[in-house]
């Protein structure tokens, strides 16, 4: 189906469906997110003073939480630039935890593995701890997402931004804007290891 511009993509793009974008999508699905989205949720959460970034990109969000006084280890699966990242990493790969004692994981997962990175970080985080995970709302769908994640590992808390952020391709957030913003729908999913009751939602 065709906007008033002609174009084909548009109606896909507004829904989140990925798949019918396939050509115009980063290759390892890299798609950096606003800072904005940390500030906000701060103001809702108070996440461990330590907090492992482990798909950092360029360091947009481990910077603002470096800057909020949080201890951040940042790692990816490549070297993206950043100049205070860590380790390269592939995170789902990771069979130990990089360090003892608590801490929780904060990161926007490449969509594509977002329930696999969901599944790892719940494997690797200590007893209580909590991983953030920046995903389109449309996550909540589907059969397979219920019976493999949801179903047995409910998040404790979804924040709906009530206001649309920015995911950029490649971290450009200028050109974006330019191009019109963000027409997609996102939360902070918040799971926490060892949780079986209610999600809850609420709004930022």
């Amino acid at each position: 189906m065709k906007d008033w511009r002609g174009n084909g993509n548009s109606l896909w793009k507004t829904i989140g469906a990925s798949n019918h974008t396939d050509k115009e999508r980063e290759r390892d699905d890299y798609y950096a997110t606003d800072p904005v989205a940390v500030d906000k949720l701060l103001t809702v959460e108070q996440p461990n003073k330590r907090i492992w970034e482990c798909a950092c990109g360029g360091g947009h969000l481990s910077e603002r939480l470096t800057e909020r006084g949080y201890a951040v280890y940042s790692t990816d699966i490549k070297d993206r630039g950043y100049d205070q990242m860590n380790r390269v990493v592939d995170f789902l790969a990771q069979k130990t935890r990089p360090f003892s004692g608590d801490y929780d994981i904060l990161t926007n997962p490449p969509y594509k593995f977002a329930k696999e990175f969901v599944q790892k970080a719940l494997d690797l985080l200590p007893a209580g701890c909590r991983c953030y995970m920046f995903l389109k709302l449309t996550f909540l769908e589907g059969k397979a997402r219920y019976a493999e994640l949801f179903k047995n590992n409910p998040p404790r808390k979804i924040y709906v931004f009530s206001e649309r952020v920015l995911c950029a391709k490649n971290g450009e957030f200028e050109r974006m804007r330019e191009s019109g913003g963000s027409c997609v729908a996102f939360a902070w999913f918040v799971w926490e290891k060892g949780y079986k009751g209610k999600t809850t939602v609420g709004w930022i």
